[in-house]
Formats: C-alpha cells, structure tokens, sequence
C-alpha cells in the first residue's frame, strides 16, 4: 500500500487536529462520528433505525434482506428502498450476532434469533410473513442457545452454528427438532458446506477447547483459552464429517475467525479474523492456512481494521472484507501467488456484512452515521442509531485508487502513523509529550471512571459552555464540586463517548477499543453483557490501558474498576450507608472480578459496581491507601478509581433519589480531588473524570457528548476548551504523558488533548464543597405520590438495577425525568424504546474462578 507520500501531504494539517471537528454532519453530505472519523460512503445509502449484523440475497436477486437487532429488513436491489420492515415476533429477545439465510428455492427465509430459528415465507414481491418457529434450547446450564450462523442441507434440513452450546446443530425442519448436535471448538460462529454437502466448516469465534494446561478465562461460562492479558488466544475452523456427523479436524486461524466463504469448487475457504486484522486462505484438501492476508490500509498499522465479513466476486478473482475498524471494504486480488490488498472502498460506520452481486456490493454499516434521528432534532441519545444500508459499484482502478486514499484520509491513517513516532532526540519537559518517549511534566495520572450522564444533564447550566439549560437535571445545586473544578481547571463542550452503553464503554473506556462482540450484541446480549471484563471474548488482543502500563515498568493501581460488589450479608442501602456514617464496619464488601491480572493490582477494600454501596465508601477506600502514599511517597504512575452512583436507581423506595446519588457522586468525586490536590503528588499529577458512557440522557449537540475533566496544575484555569476530544483522546493523552505507545489504531488517531494545558503550572488546590443535597434523601413511598409519580414508581420496582443497564432505558429516563422535574411534560419528541429487549442473561461472575482469594 503507497500510503506514505499521502501521510507527509497531510502532516501540516495535523498541528490543529481536533480543532475544528463537530460530530454529526458536517454540512456536504458526510458525517464525523465519536471516533473522529469521517464518514462519506461512495453509492447509494439507506438509513434506518437498527443495528445490522447480516445480509441475505433472494434467489432471483431482486431482494437484499437485512438481519438487524430488532427487525428484518426488505430491499429493493434495483429501485434501493426498503419495501417492508418486518419486527420479530414479541419475546424473542431480538437477533443474534449472525445468521440469516434464504433456501435455494427461493420460498423461505430462516433467521437466528436468541434461542430459536424463524422461518418466512417469501411472496412473489419479496416481502416476508413469518411462519414456523424451531426451538433450539441451550445446555442446562444456560437459558439460550444463541444460535448464529445457518447453511442448509438436502431434506429441509439446517446446519446451525450454535454459539452457546459450543456445537453445530443438525435441525429438522419438518419436525422442528434439533436432530443431532455435533461439538465443535468454542463459540462457533458460521458454517458453509463443500460443494459436495459432505464436508461442513465451522469457525471457532473462541478457538479450540482448552487443555489442562491451558490458561483459560469465563466467556458465557464456558472456559476460553486466554492469553495473560485475559483476552482469546485461539481461533480454528472445524472440518464436520457430516455423514459420521463429527468433528475430524481443527484448523488454527487468526483470532475471532468470523464470518467465511468457500469457493465454488470447495478448494479455497477465506476467513475473516477480526481479533487478528487478517484472512486466512485454507487449502481444504490438506486442511492447512496456505496464505494470512494483512487487511490493514497501511502495513504499519497496529490492531483496529476488524475484518469480520467476506464475499467472492462471481469470476473469484475478487475477495471483498468488510474492516469494521476502518469503515472501508478491502478489496484483496486472489491473482498471483500471494494475495493481497490492493485497494479499499469507503462504507458507513462499521461495515458488518457484504454481499457481492454482479457487479455491485451490498454492504450492512452497523453504526451507519451515528446516533441521530431527525425527529429529534437538537435533543439526541446514544441509542438512536441510524444504520445505513450500502449499495456501490465494484470500482474500476482508477476510481478504486481514489476510494483508497479517500479510505486513508477518512480512516485517520496518517494519524495513527504518526501518532506511533518515538522521539529521536532529547526534548524539555511537556505536559502531553509530542512523540512517544519524549518527557513529561506529569508523573502519576488518575483516572475516574464514572457513569452515564451526558453534557447538557451536568453542566447544561453553565452558560460560558455550549449548553442548553432545559436538558440540564443535576445541575450547580446537585453537582457544586463537578461545577467548582470545571470553573477551575477548565469546561471541555466539545468531548464525546466513543460507545454507547457499559458494554461497549468500559471496553472504550479501558482498551480504546469494542471488538465484535459488544459491537454485535445488541440483540439481546445472551452470551453475556461484558461491562466489567468478564467475558474474554469481548476483549481486544491489544488489552487493557494497565497492560500497557506495566509492560513499560510502570506502577499501576485500580479501586473498583471492572468489578462487582457484594455486601455480606445482603444489605440495603441504608444499612450499607448507615456502616459508612457510623463507622461500625459490620457489613463486608465481597468484590468479585473477572480479569486475574487486574485483580493482582486492585484494593481488595475497594467496592465495584453496586448501587447500595455509597461512593464515599469508594472514596474512603482511595483515600486510605492514599494517606499511606504520602508517607512512603510511593503513588502508582497510573490510578484508576470507579464511582459509578451517578448511575442512579430510579424512584425505588428504600433508595437515595436520584438527585442524593448524583450528590453522592460529587461530594466524593471533591474529597478524592481535594486530597490529591493538598498533597505532595500535586504538582506531577493529572486527574481525568470522565463517564463511561452517557446513554440514560439527552444532549442538544449530539447523544454521544459528555462531561470530561482534566484536573491538573497544568490546566487552563478558568478556560473553555472547544476543541474536540473522546475517550481515547484521554487514553492517548494518558499515554503520552506514561511514555506509552498507543495500544492501537482508535487510541493513536485520536487527538492528544493539548489545548487543554499550560505549560506553566497553577498550584491552586480545590477544596471539596458540601453537598447540598443530603445523601439519604430517599425516594418517598409511592403511594404519597400523585397519579404519576405512582405508575412511575411501580414501573421502578420492576427494573433491575444489581447491574448496569438492566433497566430498560426509555423507562428510567422517564423516571429520571419525573424524580427531578416532576410533573413538568417529559419531552416525548426525543424519547424511544432505545433498552427494551436487553436481557440480563448470564451476567452472574462464577464466583468459584473470580474469588479474590484465587489468583
């Protein structure tokens, strides 16, 4: 790829990086999505409400089907407009990840659901009625199968890739029985048949079963193969004797092996790995990887291109990969004695899946443009998602060259390269470093991680900031400390989440990163909802902001992060509260966390998720060690502390209100920030505050906007900084700042946060204001409240709050609404069902594998 003439054509653009950049649409057709890049896709597009995860095409070709998390979706191929919407049957918990297929006659359409297969009669016009529903029930120790992809066989017969049961199932659709289930390597993900319908391969998204001498970590229950960072460490394709009806072989591939196809003649098999950033080519007949074709835009590039889909063209010369990382489709040249990409077309935001039709491309973007839909103009969410669909001519090569450096450019390529520079030469100290290497002013950072709140609900009423003061809920009366230190150290109005919930925020938040997994998941997350880490398949190979760390000698410490807590015995909130206040100290706190390798580095003190545990006791818990650091002048180079009670818990009686749990939030968000500040660490030391996501609220600028801080003595007092900024702009700042390399392609393009700082430091400390708000203001009995603050109340009682994002989120936000505002008209124009469907399925921690006392 000849992309380094491009990069050094762009390098003087770079010095006002982030400057200028808005989310949303840009005024000429494109769109700047959270992650900076830019989004312009070549053909024609579709946009719709939905996350889509997998293509189908009808026999006669006139029909593109769309499996998206809550629906299906019927395309004209030659007028492109959707010709129906087709919603799953009420209950069905919504699609898996992957799997949808249309029989060789033409007749019938079969998705995968949660735990059952649905079939659909197809009409003449190409529209669907759904008809017969096939159960198919998971191991005992699991509620679903969660069945993904589908091929079918002679005899109204389907080979389903169960992705729980970690097996391949043979199902009778005559019957609607599960006739056989054959095991195969961990999580399948797809099946294809030989040509001859005597060989079935199937890809192991979790790899090979582990061995006793495995190191292994949890994934939906199941022991995955792990490397020390705890992420997946193995990746095969089975080979299934299907007239033995068992597995014969395992081939090793690149790591999460997706979506595969396989050549007419059954000789070749392609496999996009999404962990890896590669395809590897099988020889079926010797069953061996001949050929790992690197699908990165640029050959330096470190992990983030995420092929997870592939399609042949008709003659087979072509092999077209989805890269869900770089928004583009790889257009790889099977000519030659090694195959390569030789160019790139430019798609929406996540290509997903990819059909190749003559001489078109059918592409699903799963996060299409972002999170905007226009009926709610100026009062958005992160769960608005407009999905594009991508029709686009197969470029000749002179219009594929130009894709390709617009795929450069719109990727942030030059970005990243040079984001990945080590300094040369010896420099005078700065704050955020220019090259990695180079000297920093700052010695220790702290990282607070809290949860879900956008801009405009904080600081909505601070005028100086692009605010809007209707949409702000927990403004200066509940927050004085959040308003205090932004009035300080400086209001950032122009920073976003990358993600959209804790699922995929966490990951942005601690790995730069979502792979496939929580990318995917959005159906109903049956495998699991991998908030705190606990699920190796929904770790990037890259690892965590701490791997990064103590791979370069670094100190790191963590206070909750990743973690849940367990009051023992089962308490209240009131009970937990009143052991903080009182100081009895009867209730002890069992933590529980996945990753063995944080869990070496983390206060056993310290509480994780738990919204009965207060966050002055995770303060307390910080506050304590950090006494013992400045009388032994040890303090980590890294420090990240969880304060997650901004999460709030409705209108539940026997809880805070939300407005003393915001409170809660602040008073030890201030205590934490005043110790730190009167210390002897302060003049070396920066604090971010950041949220993990800021789904439960609206914002006037854009869903995915938070509340950021930068606490430093370096900050810009008193300043509004406009310039854009995301998660992994902290992340790259961070690392900077560490001497750390960026761990990859979405942390490296991100804009290091430079206008935030002086060089010349302000040693001003910040003394912790009262709250205002008592901290046990508790919600008051329902049966006080008027008609409705009542049903509000009722509808509180049945959410889940024992873990993030169990309560469906158009319900709590109108709770939210009603606990602050009252009976002031919540603002229905901007409201959705963005939650509903979200199952709390094996979320519990295997409590025998994540005990503290286990590592």
């Amino acid at each position: 790829m000849k992309s380094i003439a491009f990069v050094m054509t762009v390098v003087g653009a770079l010095s006002c990086w982030g400057q200028e950049i808005k989310v949303g649409p840009r005024g000429d057709g494109a769109f700047v999505v959270p992650t900076a890049q830019l989004i312009r896709p070549p053909g024609k597009s579709l946009v719709y409400v939905g996350r889509p995860v997998d293509l189908a095409l009808s026999s006669d070709g006139k029909t593109v089907y769309v499996k998206s998390n809550k629906s299906l979706l019927a395309i004209d191929a030659a007028n492109w407009t959707i010709s129906q919407e087709l919603k799953y049957p009420e209950h069905s918990g919504g699609a898996s990840m992957h799997g949808i297929i249309v029989s060789p006659d033409g007749k019938k359409l079969f998705v995968s659901l949660q735990s059952y297969i649905i079939a659909g009669n197809i009409a003449s016009d190409g529209t669907v009625t759904w008809a017969k529903r096939t159960p198919i029930f998971g191991t005992a120790e699991k509620r679903d199968s969660y069945p993904c992809g589908m091929t079918m066989l002679p005899g109204d017969r389907l080979l389903v890739s169960l992705s729980m049961n970690n097996a391949l199932a043979i199902v009778n659709l005559m019957s609607g029985r599960v006739e056989r289930e054959i095991a195969v390597g961990m999580a399948p993900y797809a099946v294809v048949v030989s040509p001859d319908r005597k060989t079935a391969y199937v890809t192991n998204w979790g790899g090979r079963r582990a061995t006793a001498n495995d190191k292994t970590s949890k994934s939906s229950g199941d022991d995955i193969v792990v490397d020390d960072r705890g992420t997946a460490a193995s990746g095969t394709v089975s080979v299934v004797d299907l007239a033995a009806q068992k597995e014969v072989a395992q081939i090793e591939t690149g790591l999460h092996p997706s979506e595969m196809v396989i050549s007419a003649d059954g000789k070749a098999l392609y496999v996009a790995n999404a962990n890896s950033d590669s395809v590897s080519i099988i020889d079926t007949a010797s069953r061996t990887v001949t050929h790992t074709v690197d699908v990165h835009p640029d050959a330096k590039l470190p992990f983030g291109s995420m092929p997870n889909a592939v399609t042949l063209s008709s003659d087979e010369k072509t092999l077209f990969v989805a890269n869900g990382g770089n928004n583009a489709i790889a257009v790889v040249d099977l000519n030659g004695s090694q195959p390569n990409a030789e160019g790139f077309i430019p798609t929406g935001w996540y290509p997903a899946a990819v059909i190749a039709h003559q001489n078109e491309l059918y592409i699903a973007n799963l996060k299409g443009i972002g999170s905007r839909d226009p009926a709610k103009a100026g009062k958005w969410t992160t769960h608005d998602f407009q999905a594009t669909i991508q029709k686009v001519e197969v470029p000749d090569p002179k219009t594929q060259a130009t894709y390709t450096q617009q795929v450069l450019s719109d990727a942030l390529v030059p970005q990243v390269l040079l984001a990945q520079e080590r300094t040369s030469s010896s420099t005078a100290p700065k704050v955020a470093p220019e090259k990695i290497g180079d000297p920093s002013l700052i010695k220790h950072v702290v990282y607070i991680i809290k949860e879900n709140r956008t801009y405009d609900q904080i600081f909505g009423d601070m005028p100086r900031g692009n605010s809007d003061p209707n949409l702000c809920m927990y403004g200066k009366q509940v927050t004085p400390n959040h308003h205090a230190l932004a009035e300080q150290f400086g209001l950032l109005d122009n920073y976003y989440c990358n993600g959209v919930m804790s699922a995929d925020g966490h990951a942005w938040s601690m790995e730069g990163v979502a792979v496939d997994w929580p990318e995917k998941g959005y159906g109903g997350w049956s495998r699991s909802y991998p908030f705190p880490g606990d699920d190796a398949m929904a770790i990037a190979p890259t690892g965590f902001i701490w791997d990064d760390v103590l791979m370069h000698g670094l100190s790191y410490r963590n206070y909750g992060e990743m973690s849940v807590a367990h009051p023992q015995p089962v308490s209240s909130w009131t009970d937990v509260y009143l052991q903080w206040k009182n100081k009895t100290n009867k209730i002890e706190l069992e933590r529980l966390m996945a990753n063995a390798n944080l869990r070496r580095y983390s206060c056993e003190n310290s509480p994780g998720w738990n919204l009965h545990v207060p966050d002055q006791m995770r303060a307390d818990a910080f506050l304590k060690e950090f006494a013992e650091s400045e009388k032994s002048g040890q303090f980590a180079n890294l420090t990240t502390l969880y304060l997650p009670q901004d999460h709030t818990s409705g209108m539940n009686v026997g809880q805070p209100t939300t407005s003393a749990m915001i409170a809660d939030n602040d008073l030890a968000l201030g205590r934490v920030v005043d110790a730190i500040t009167h210390s002897k660490f302060w003049p070396d030391t920066c604090i971010f505050v950041v949220e993990d996501d800021p789904q439960s609220g609206f914002d006037h600028v854009d869903g995915h906007r938070s509340l950021c801080l930068v606490i430093s003595p370096y900050s810009k007092h008193h300043a509004v900084v406009s310039n854009f900024y995301n998660q992994t702009s902290v992340l790259h700042t961070m690392e900077l700042m560490l001497g750390c390399p960026p761990m990859n392609q979405f942390d490296a393009m991100a804009p290091v946060m430079r206008e935030v700082f002086d060089e010349t430091p302000d040693l001003a400390t910040f003394t912790c204001l009262p709250n205002n708000v008592p901290l046990d203001q508790m919600n008051v009995a329902k049966a006080s409240l008027p008609e409705t603050g009542r049903a509000l109340a009722e509808k509180s009682e049945k959410l889940r709050f024992d873990l993030p994002d169990q309560a469906d989120e158009d319900t709590l936000n109108r709770i939210i609404w009603y606990s602050v505002k009252g009976e002031k008209a919540y603002p229905v124009q901007y409201a959705g069902a963005h939650g509903r469907g979200l199952k709390a399925l094996h979320l519990k921690l295997d409590r025998s594998v994540v005990r503290d006392d286990d590592d």
